[in-house]
């Protein structure tokens, strides 16, 4: 991973063979980055969706291997006790054009990912919503 940081943005490239969460885990760790709103698109030969299921309050998740376009990465970086947490989105498309989507769990790069990180002066917090099953922002 590299990046360039303007006052509070961070223009971010992840190369071949990284990993999309646990880099920008260690980015927002080491800037001490508490509350961001995150964006990006790349190419990824692996990714580990999720949808949550309301009624049983859990994630199904379905793992896709081969040659994809990222082309939507959407999402925030918050604190959960006081652990980085990111929720992220992402949709990415195959060689036919299917385009899948869902809760990022992780994706490996393999080509090249372009993100942006706009830190937000401030922090927000998570905090588990047991009628709901998920970590809720808390104010």
């Amino acid at each position: 991973m590299e990046f360039r940081r303007f006052e509070n943005d961070y223009v971010v490239r992840l190369n071949k063979g990284e990993n999309v969460i646990e880099s920008l885990k260690k980015l927002c760790k080491e800037e001490n980055i508490k509350l961001a709103e995150i964006t990006g698109l790349g190419a990824s030969d692996k990714v580990e969706i999720g949808v949550f299921n309301t009624n049983t309050k859990e994630y199904k998740t379905k793992v896709f291997e081969g040659m994809f376009e990222i082309t939507s990465l959407v999402g925030n970086a918050t604190r959960k006790d006081g652990e980085v947490y990111l929720h992220i989105h992402i949709n990415f498309g195959d060689a036919e054009g299917n385009v899948y989507g869902g809760h990022l769990v992780d994706s490996k790069i393999s080509a090249t990912s372009e993100i942006i990180v706009r830190k937000i002066n401030g922090e927000v917090g998570r905090k588990l919503s047991e009628e709901i099953g998920l970590n809720l922002l808390s104010f």
